[in-house]
């Protein structure tokens, strides 16, 4: 059989040309290095055959070490739900280094208006505001947490949509803002003792129910909606988009104020989650959420990626963090695996880039 077949009006199909789909090789990625863990707990001596992903010992109902899989879902959710607005950001043809101390500021801030009034019978020791903001009704932390997540997502898209200025510069002095913003607050001092119904939102699974539905939302929102067309087509070529008719700056606004109100989200889940919010958080969420991406085939030049692809590259993230843990692996050594990683992936989408402009 001939390799190539006349296809319709006069093109040939070439063979050599197929390929699987990205998130397919993505998923592969993941089984791979579940088995590599799965193998150094056999093969390590200090491991005494421990299972990485299975339960040996009989604990649970299932085969599946049901432990070690919360652990790596609800390790990579909160950074995941980051992860979805990076996605966006870096497809429309731009970058965001202020998620991270965001999430910071935020929690600090929403955490001020999810205080309960008495902790144990007694006045809370935590109280940032008076009697006005005891026992609000959660509707008005999560408001005020988005829209302040709005606010600095509108500062970027229009600093880098109307002022030209660099995404790396513009979000970059965004990261020291809210940073500043996060220590400012409260003046360094940890805020604590919300509602149950704020504690609500991120007890137990709470978190992976969050990303998962802010996962489908996103996944529908680009791939069926004008809003995801044009992401795409200003991140493949702005010029072009721009000229058939694409109000790109505002557009970027758009993309930048969605990115930075996911950012914003996550840090009500992970304050919610934690019970307190401290001026510290979100340590290298940023970079974390980038990583998570360009795993799952984000390109940083902007034009491709998907949210599927996003989502399996947090499980590639999660199970590696996961992994280094279960070998033991100390957590200096796993902060400079992470940067490896990170580097990476760089070099992985530069790659593929590669090998996309020589199959044209």
């Amino acid at each position: 059989m001939a390799e190539t077949t006349q296809g319709t009006g006069g093109l040939k199909y070439d063979s050599s040309k197929r390929s699987w789909p990205n998130e397919f090789n993505i998923f592969i990625a993941l089984v791979i290095i579940v088995a590599i863990f799965e193998v150094l707990g056999q093969v390590l001596p200090y491991m005494n055959g421990q299972s990485f992903l299975f339960d040996t010992n009989d604990r649970f109902d299932s085969i599946f070490n049901e432990a070690r899989l919360q652990i790596i879902i609800l390790q990579v959710a909160i950074i995941g739900i980051i992860s979805l607005g990076v996605t966006q950001v870096i497809i429309s043809g731009g970058i965001d280094l202020s998620s991270g101390p965001l999430v910071a500021a935020t929690a600090m801030i929403v955490m001020s208006f999810a205080q309960t009034e008495l902790v144990n019978g007694n006045p809370n020791p935590k109280a940032v505001f008076g009697p006005w903001a005891f026992d609000l009704p959660v509707l008005i932390p999560i408001m005020v947490g988005l829209a302040f997540g709005a606010f600095i997502g509108a500062i970027n898209g229009s600093l880098i949509a109307f002022t030209r200025i660099p995404p790396f510069i513009a979000t970059l002095g965004m990261f020291l803002i809210c940073r500043g913003i996060a220590q400012w607050w409260t003046r360094g001092q940890p805020v604590s003792f919300p509602t149950e119904s704020y504690a609500a939102l991120g007890a137990g699974m709470m978190p992976v129910v969050w990303f998962v539905l802010l996962a489908i939302l996103c996944h529908v929102l680009l791939r069926y909606t004008v809003y995801g067309k044009h992401t795409y087509a200003i991140g493949s070529n702005e010029d072009a988009a721009r000229m058939s008719g694409i109000n790109v700056k505002r557009h970027k606004v758009m993309v930048y104020m969605i990115a930075s109100m996911l950012a914003a989200f996550a840090a009500i889940v992970l304050s919610s989650k934690n019970l307190t919010a401290q001026s510290g958080m979100g340590l290298f969420y940023e970079l974390y959420a980038i990583a998570m991406a360009v795993i799952g085939g984000v390109s940083l030049t902007g034009g491709r990626g998907s949210i599927i692809g996003t989502v399996l590259g947090a499980m590639v993230f999660g199970v590696i963090q996961s992994g280094f843990t279960y070998v033991k692996l100390d957590a200096y050594f796993q902060i400079m695996a992470m940067g490896a990683i990170i580097i990476g992936a760089v070099v992985l989408d530069k790659w593929r880039q590669q090998r996309a402009s020589t199959r044209v």
